[in-house]
C-alpha cells in the first residue's frame, strides 16, 4: 500500500510539473528495425531528439539516470560510497557554474533540440514511475542536463584519475596507455577494389552501462538523417554516418591536463602564493547523502586560480583541463551531425567545443581526414617545466588561459597513400611512413603520443599498401584475432618463449603449448588461454613498474601461477582460451575469443570458478562504404543487441552474429525503413 502511494504521488509530480508540453508525441514515429534498432522520425529535429530519448529510456533508462545524477548530487543517495565521490567531483569541477556562465554559447537551434531531449525523458519517467531510481532525479531541466555532460567529458579527459591519484597522495605523471583503446579507418576510393571510399567506426567501449554505445538512427525534415552510436544521454549521433558523410571517435591520451602544487601560506593554511602575493584560496562547504548512511556527509571543495583544487598530506593541489571551461560539446556533435561536406564538418570541428578525441573522417565525395583533436592548451615554454608531471602552482607561467586552434593540431587530410588509420596510437604513425606528420614540427609540451601498439603494427601488417583493399579485406582486418610478431605489451613475457622445457617437468606442457602457441586469439586456442592468465597476473604483480621484459625467475614463476590456476579451477592444464573467456548476457554464457589489444580485443573481469567475462572490447561495429550520389552502404553489429533488459529479444539477438563476425545491413532510406519494419508507435 505504502509503495502505491508513493508512486500515485510521483505521478501527481508530474502531472503538476508538465500539463504544459511542447512536443506532442503522436507527431512522431519510433520505427523498430527485426533488430529492435530505433529508427526515429519526425518533421523536426527536436522532435526527433523528443523520440530518441523516449527509445533509448526504453531499451535502458537506469543507464540514462545514472548520467543525470551527478547534476541533481544523488550519486551518493543512490549508489552508497562510490556515488559519493561522483557527487563530489561534480561540485569541485564546478559543471553546474560553468553551465550558467556559458549558457549563451549554445545556439538556438541546439537549444530547441536540448528542450525536446528533456522532454522526452521527462515524459518517459512520468509514464514509468516504477523504473525511476531515485524520486528526486525527475523533472530534469536543460541547464542540469548540460551540466551532466559537461561533468561526464571532465571525468571522461582524465579528471576523476587525477583526483584518484591526489587523495592517495601518489605522484602524478601521465599514464601509461591501457589496452582498452578503439579503432578507426579511412580509405579513399582510388584505394578500394569497389571505388568505394571506406570508413571503419569501432569504439572499444565498456560493454553495459552509461559509457556503451547505443545503435540508433535519427531524421527529420530539417536536414537530420544520421545513425550510429551515442552513449547514454546523447540527444544525437555521436560517432556514425549521414547522407553525405561518416566519423568514427577514438580515445586519445595527449596531454590535455595539468596538476599544480600550490605553495601555502605558514600563517594561514588557506592562502597560497600566485605571483609574490598571498591569495586566499575560494572555499565551499558541500552535503552529501549517502545511502546506507543515517546523517547527511559535509565536505569542503576549494578553488584556486588554476581551477579544482584538493587538498591531501602532502598539501594543495590543482586540476586544470578544458573539459571543464566549455559547454557546447553536445551542440558541436549536432552540428557535426547535419553537416552536408567536409567544409561544414571542419568548421563545426573548429568551434573546439569537443575537449578530446581522436577524429576520423571519410564521404561521399572522396575526402579522407583525421585529426588528433584536443582542447590543447597553449604552455609556457620559456621554463623548463615537466608539463606531463605536477607543475609550480605560485607563478603565472604555469597558469594557461590558451587554446591552440585547431588547424595546428596534428592532422591529415587525403594522404597520397589513400588510408589514415587510428588504434589510440601515435598521430604521427598513421598512414604510409612516406606520408606521415613528423613529431618534431609539434611542440613537445603538447605531449603528443608517439607509441605503437599491437593493433597499429598489426593492421599495418594486414593492410595492402602496394595493391587496392577489397572490402572483404578491409572486414577481415577488423575482425582479426593475430597478435603481431613483435608484441608491444608493456611487460613483455618474451623470456616465457626461451624457457626450456625440459629443464621444468611439472611445467613442461604448459612450456610446450606456450613455445608453440601462434599468437592467435580464437576461443579455441590452448596458447591464448595461457597468455590471458600470463597477462592479468603481470598486469596485476608489477603494476606501477616501467615497461619492461620479465625476468627469467618472473617467467617460471608466472608459469607456477598459470599452471595451480587451471589446476584449482579446471581440474587440468588443458584448457583452451574460452574455457576460460566467457561473453556473458544474462543467464547464457558463449566461449569467447580475443585477447587485450588485439584489433578485435576483449578486456574481462572475474566471475566465479575461474573464469572471466568480458566487460568491454568491440561494443558497435560499423562498415560503412561511400560513393558518389548514393547513399552511403552500411552494415552494423552490435555486441550483445539493442536492449539491455533481461527478456526482450533483443537483448542478445546480436551475440552469435558478433561471434561469427557477422553483420546486418543498416539504411538511411525512410522508405526501406518503414517496408522492413518490426514495430511502428509513437512514444506515449
Amino acid at each position: 500500500m505504502k509503495k502505491l502511494l508513493v508512486t500515485c504521488i510521483v505521478i501527481i509530480l508530474f502531472d503538476t510539473a508538465f500539463s504544459q508540453t511542447a512536443i506532442n508525441p503522436a507527431t512522431i514515429d519510433i520505427v523498430r528495425d527485426s533488430f529492435g534498432v530505433p529508427h526515429i522520425f519526425a518533421k523536426t529535429d527536436a522532435e526527433v531528439a523528443y523520440g530518441l530519448a523516449w527509445a533509448q529510456a526504453e531499451d535502458d533508462f537506469k543507464s540514462m539516470q545514472e548520467v543525470i545524477l551527478p547534476a541533481k548530487n544523488l550519486m551518493a543517495a543512490v549508489q552508497g560510497k562510490k556515488g559519493a565521490a561522483g557527487d563530489y567531483a561534480f561540485a569541485l569541477f564546478r559543471c553546474r557554474e560553468i553551465t550558467e556562465e556559458k549558457w549563451n554559447t549554445l545556439t538556438p537551434a541546439f537549444l530547441k533540440l536540448i528542450a525536446g531531449y528533456v522532454q522526452g525523458i521527462n515524459d518517459y519517467a512520468k509514464k514509468h514511475p516504477a523504473e525511476i531510481l531515485h524520486k528526486k532525479i525527475f523533472p530534469v531541466t536543460e541547464k542540469e542536463y548540460i551540466a551532466s555532460s559537461v561533468f561526464a567529458l571532465t571525468i571522461f579527459n582524465g579528471a576523476g584519475n587525477a583526483l584518484q591519484r591526489i587523495f592517495e597522495n601518489n605522484e602524478w605523471e601521465a599514464p601509461e596507455l591501457n589496452k582498452k583503446g578503439s579503432n578507426s579507418v579511412a580509405v579513399s576510393a582510388s584505394k578500394t577494389t569497389t571505388g568505394e571510399a571506406y570508413l571503419l567506426v569501432n569504439a572499444h567501449q565498456p560493454n553495459t552501462g552509461p559509457q556503451a554505445f547505443y545503435e540508433a538512427h535519427i531524421c527529420s525534415e530539417e536536414g537530420l538523417n544520421v545513425t550510429g552510436g551515442l552513449l547514454a544521454g546523447g540527444p544525437c549521433i555521436l560517432h556514425g554516418v549521414n547522407e553525405n558523410l561518416g566519423w568514427a571517435h577514438t580515445v586519445n591520451y595527449c596531454d590535455r591536463m595539468d596538476e599544480y602544487q600550490l605553495e601555502m601560506n605558514p600563517a594561514n593554511a588557506l592562502q597560497y602564493k600566485f605571483d609574490g602575493q598571498w591569495l586566499n584560496l575560494e572555499v565551499k562547504t558541500i552535503t552529501l547523502k549517502i545511502k546506507g548512511i543515517p546523517f547527511k556527509v559535509k565536505r569542503k571543495i576549494y578553488w584556486s586560480k588554476y581551477g579544482a583544487t584538493m587538498k591531501n598530506k602532502q598539501g594543495f593541489f590543482s586540476i586544470r583541463l578544458g573539459a571543464n571551461m566549455k559547454i557546447a560539446v553536445l551542440d558541436q556533435w549536432y552540428q557535426m551531425n547535419k553537416a552536408k561536406d567536409f567544409t561544414e564538418f571542419y568548421a563545426a570541428l573548429s568551434r573546439q567545443e569537443l575537449s578530446m578525441f581522436n577524429i576520423m573522417y571519410a564521404d561521399r565525395n572522396d575526402t579522407i581526414f583525421f585529426i588528433n583533436n584536443a582542447l590543447m592548451p597553449v604552455r609556457d615554454t620559456s621554463a623548463a617545466y615537466h608539463w606531463k608531471m605536477t607543475v609550480p602552482g605560485n607563478t603565472s607561467k604555469t597558469l594557461w588561459t590558451q587554446f591552440r586552434p585547431e588547424k595546428d593540431l596534428p592532422q591529415y587530410i587525403n594522404p597520397k597513400s589513400g588510408f589514415l588509420f587510428n588504434t589510440n596510437h601515435s598521430p604521427f604513425l598513421a598512414t604510409a611512413a612516406a606520408d606521415n606528420l613528423k613529431a618534431s614540427s609539434f611542440s613537445k609540451t603538447d605531449g603528443w603520443e608517439t607509441n605503437q601498439l599491437n593493433r597499429s603494427v598489426r593492421f599495418l601488417e594486414l593492410f595492402p599498401q602496394n595493391e587496392k583493399l577489397s572490402y572483404q579485406k578491409f572486414k577481415q582486418i577488423k575482425f582479426d584475432m593475430q597478435l603481431p610478431a613483435d608484441m608491444q605489451y608493456p611487460y613483455q613475457a618474451d623470456t616465457m618463449f626461451l624457457l626450456n622445457a625440459a629443464d621444468y617437468p611439472s611445467l613442461s606442457n604448459l612450456i610446450t603449448t606456450f613455445k608453440n602457441w601462434n599468437r592467435r586469439g580464437d576461443a579455441d586456442n590452448k596458447g591464448a588461454a595461457i597468455f590471458l592468465l600470463t597477462y592479468e597476473h603481470l598486469k596485476k604483480e608489477l603494476n606501477g613498474q616501467p615497461p619492461r621484459k620479465i625476468t627469467k625467475a618472473e617467467a617460471v614463476e608466472t608459469f607456477e601461477y598459470v599452471k595451480n590456476y587451471m589446476l584449482q579451477y579446471f581440474g587440468s592444464t588443458d584448457v583452451k582460451l574460452g574455457d576460460i573467456q566467457k561473453l556473458v548476457r544474462g543467464n547464457k554464457e558463449w566461449p569467447l575469443g580475443g585477447l587485450p589489444d588485439m584489433l578485435s580485443p576483449q578486456w574481462t573481469e572475474p566471475i566465479e570458478n575461474g573464469r572471466l567475462k568480458s566487460v568491454g572490447g568491440d561494443g558497435l561495429i560499423m562498415f560503412v562504404r561511400f560513393a558518389k550520389n548514393q547513399l552511403p552502404k552500411i552494415e552494423t553489429v552490435n555486441m550483445y543487441g539493442a536492449s539491455a533488459k533481461p527478456g526482450n529479444k533483443h537483448f542478445d539477438d546480436q551475440v552469435e552474429m558478433y561471434l561469427h563476425h557477422q553483420t546486418k545491413p543498416m539504411t538511411l532510406d525512410k522508405a526501406t525503413v518503414y517496408k522492413n519494419a518490426e514495430r511502428i508507435y509513437h512514444p506515449q
